[in-house]
C-alpha cells in the first residue's frame, strides 16, 4: 500500500471525529504553519473535504497529444516539481494513452505528490461498465486508488436520467468510494448549465463539479453565473476548465492574451483551473502566471468581460457549447451519433 493510500485511510478516520474546517485545521497543525514562498503555486480548499489542491491543474487530454510520450511525462513531472498537484485525466482520452503516460510519470515516488483525478466514460451504460473502466484506469495510472473519480461529459439531454437510473453510473461512484478505490466523486460537462443543474437537483453528495469557466462564458450560457454559485452553496469543489476556450482560438486571433484568459479563470472562486498543456514551453508560460498568483479585481474582471462580450454573444469562441465538435467519440457512439469529423 503506497503512502498516499495510507494517508487516505488516516484522513477517513479523522473525518469520523471532525468535519470540514476542523479536519483542515488539524491537518495544518500537523504540517506546521510556515508561510508559503511568495512565488509558490497557491493551494486552495477542495470543497469541504479538508484537502487542498493547487490553483492550477494539468489537463489530461493534451498530455497524450505529442507523439513522443516523453514530452507528456516531462510536463507532468516538471509540474509536480513546481508545486502543481492536481492532475486531470479520463478513461477515454487518446484511447487510454493519456492515462498510461500519466501512470509512467507518477513512478519513482511522485504519486504521493499528486491529487489524481480521472473520469468514467459510461455515457449511459451501467455500474458494471463503470467498475470495469475504473479497474482499467487504476492499472494504466499504476495506482491503487484515485483522489477523484468523475462522470465524464454530461452533455446530452438525457444524460442525468441515464446516470441516476437504477444500476447506473452513480451507483458505481458510491461503490468505488465504499471500496476505498476512490476518495472523492464528481461530474463534468461543457454543454449547457441546465444539465449541470439537473444533475445537482438529484441531491447526490458530489464532492466536485467541473465546468467551462472563461471570460466568454461570463456572458454567454454562463456556468459562472448559473452553476458556480449553486456548487459553492452546496460546498462542493468547483473545477474550472477551458480557460482558453478549448482551442486557444481567442489567443491566436488576438482577442485576449493567455495571461488575461488564465488570470480571469483563476480569479473566479474555484478550487482549481485545469489547463491543457502540450509542451514544456506552455507549462512554463502557465507557471509564470500561477506563481504567487494575485487575483484580478472585480472591476478588472468586469472590464474584460465587457470587452469581449460582443464576440461571446454568438458562441464562436465556445464551440463546445454550440456544436458537437468537442463531444467525445465514446459518448457519440453510445448516443447514436457519428464520430468526430463526420458531424458538427
Amino acid at each position: 500500500m503506497d503512502s498516499s493510500r495510507r494517508e487516505f485511510l488516516q484522513l477517513a478516520g479523522m473525518a469520523a471525529l471532525a468535519a470540514g474546517a476542523g479536519v483542515a485545521e488539524e491537518a495544518e497543525a500537523q504540517q506546521g504553519s510556515a508561510a508559503p514562498a511568495p512565488d509558490a503555486i497557491p493551494m486552495r480548499p477542495f470543497g469541504k473535504t479538508g484537502v487542498k489542491v493547487s490553483a492550477l491543474g494539468i489537463g489530461g487530454f493534451h498530455i497524450g497529444a505529442p507523439k513522443d510520450e516523453q514530452v507528456g511525462i516531462r510536463i507532468i513531472q516538471e509540474a509536480l516539481d513546481a508545486g502543481i498537484n492536481f492532475l486531470d485525466n479520463a478513461w477515454d482520452y487518446n484511447k487510454g494513452r493519456s492515462e498510461e503516460i500519466m501512470g509512467k510519470a507518477l513512478q519513482g515516488g511522485r504519486r504521493d505528490k499528486a491529487f489524481l483525478m480521472t473520469k468514467v466514460c459510461t455515457h449511459g451504460r451501467g455500474k458494471d461498465v463503470a467498475m470495469k473502466q475504473l479497474e482499467d484506469s487504476l492499472r494504466r495510472l499504476q495506482t491503487d486508488h484515485l483522489d477523484l473519480w468523475q462522470i465524464h461529459e454530461v452533455v446530452y439531454a438525457n444524460d442525468p436520467e441515464l446516470h441516476f437510473k437504477k444500476g447506473g453510473v452513480v451507483e458505481a461512484l458510491e461503490l468505488a468510494k465504499k471500496q476505498g478505490k476512490v476518495r472523492f466523486v464528481g461530474f463534468t460537462g461543457h454543454k449547457h448549465p441546465d444539465l449541470h443543474l439537473e444533475m445537482l437537483k438529484h441531491g447526490f453528495p458530489f464532492d466536485a463539479v467541473q465546468m467551462p469557466l472563461n471570460v466568454f462564458d461570463g456572458t454567454f450560457r454562463s456556468f459562472e453565473q448559473r452553476v458556480l454559485p449553486e456548487v459553492l452553496r452546496r460546498k462542493m469543489a468547483p473545477l474550472g476548465m477551458k480557460s482558453l476556450s478549448g482551442n486557444a482560438e481567442p489567443v491566436k486571433k488576438g482577442v485576449v492574451t493567455p495571461q488575461e484568459a488564465i488570470r480571469y479563470a483563476m480569479s473566479l472562486p474555484v478550487a482549481v483551473t485545469i489547463s491543457g498543456i502540450d509542451s514544456p514551453e506552455v507549462l512554463q508560460q502557465n507557471l509564470a502566471i500561477a506563481r504567487g498568483f494575485k487575483p484580478m479585481t472585480k472591476q478588472e474582471m468586469a472590464d474584460l468581460r465587457n470587452r469581449v462580450a460582443p464576440l461571446a454573444a454568438d458562441g464562436r469562441f465556445e464551440l463546445f457549447k454550440t456544436s458537437m465538435q468537442y463531444d467525445g467519440n465514446e459518448g457519440r457512439e453510445q448516443h447514436g451519433f457519428p464520430p468526430q469529423g463526420q458531424l458538427g
